[in-house]
C-alpha cells in the first residue's frame, strides 16, 4: 500500500501541475494493484476531486478560469457523466472500456499539442464540437474514473480556443464538475457495496491531496514536468496493452 500511495502522490503533483486531475493513472495503478474493478472507478474520481479541487481554485485565483467562455462545455458533459456512472457494466466490457481509455490518454499525452506552451493564434469560443466531444469526455468519465481533462485539452489547442493557461483552467474545473457527477453516478448505481473496498484504500486519499496542492501550487506558476509525463504516457500505453490482452481472453 505504501508503494502504491507514494505512486498516486507523484501522479497527482504531475498531473495538478497542468489541471489535470490524474484519473487514467490512478485507474491503471489501481488495475496493476488488483484492485476490485467495481471500485476502480470510485477510486480514480474521488482522487480527481481533491486533486483539481485544489488545481481549479489556484488558477481561478490567479484569473486564468473564465466560466462565460467554458459553460458549454459543462452543458452535456455533467449529465452525461452521471448516467456513465449510473449505467451497469460487467468486469468484462470494463477491462475493454477501460484498455481503450489508456490507450487514448497514452497517445493523447504522446501528441504534440498536448506539449504546445505558446499562446494560440486567433482565439476563439466553443463550437458544436467542443461540447459534443466534452458530453462524450463526461460518459467516459463516470463509467471509467477518467476525468477527460487529458483529452479535452489537446482537443482545445487544436482549436485554438484559448490561451495554455486558460485552457489548464477550463480542464480542471471540467474534471472536477464530471468527477463529482460521475460519482453520484455510482452512488445511484448502489457503489455503496464498493464502500470496504474503498476505505481499505484510504491512504491513497492524503497522498493525492499532498501531491495535488504542491503540484498547484507549481502549475500556477511555471513548472511543466515533460518528461516525467513522457515517461507516465508509456506506462500508462503499457498497462493498457496488459488489459487488452485481458480482455481478448476473457472474450475468447
Amino acid at each position: 500500500m505504501l508503494l502504491l500511495a507514494g505512486g498516486f502522490l507523484l501522479t497527482a503533483l504531475i498531473y495538478a501541475m497542468v489541471g489535470f486531475g490524474g484519473g487514467s493513472t490512478y485507474t491503471a495503478l489501481l488495475v496493476l494493484a488488483g484492485t476490485d474493478y467495481r471500485a476502480v472507478p470510485v477510486i480514480s474520481l474521488l482522487c480527481n476531486v481533491l486533486v483539481v479541487t485544489m488545481g481549479a481554485i489556484a488558477f481561478a485565483r490567479a484569473g486564468h478560469f473564465d466560466a462565460r467562455r467554458s459553460w458549454p462545455l459543462f452543458v452535456l458533459s455533467v449529465p452525461a457523466a452521471a448516467l456513465g456512472g449510473r449505467l451497469p457494466v460487467g468486469e468484462t466490457l470494463f477491462l475493454g472500456l477501460l484498455a481503450l481509455s489508456l490507450v487514448c490518454a497514452g497517445l493523447t499525452m504522446l501528441w504534440q499539442p498536448f506539449w504546445r506552451r505558446e499562446p494560440a493564434p486567433a482565439e476563439r469560443g466553443s463550437g458544436w464540437l467542443e461540447p459534443l466531444a466534452a458530453g462524450l469526455l463526461g460518459f467516459a468519465a463516470g463509467v471509467v474514473g477518467i476525468g477527460g481533462g487529458i483529452f479535452l485539452a489537446p482537443l482545445l489547442h487544436v482549436r485554438r480556443w484559448g490561451p495554455p493557461k486558460a485552457i489548464a483552467a477550463t480542464s480542471a474545473m471540467f474534471i472536477l464538475v464530471n468527477s463529482l457527477a460521475g460519482l453520484v453516478g455510482q452512488a445511484l448505481k448502489g457503489a455503496a457495496a464498493t464502500i470496504g473496498v474503498v476505505s481499505h484504500y484510504g491512504a491513497l486519499f492524503p497522498a493525492v491531496i499532498v501531491g495535488g496542492f504542491v503540484g498547484a501550487l507549481l502549475g500556477a506558476r511555471a513548472l511543466d514536468p515533460k518528461w516525467v509525463r513522457l515517461v507516465t504516457a508509456v506506462l500508462i500505453l503499457y498497462v493498457a496493452v496488459r488489459l487488452a490482452l485481458r480482455w481478448l481472453a476473457a472474450v475468447s
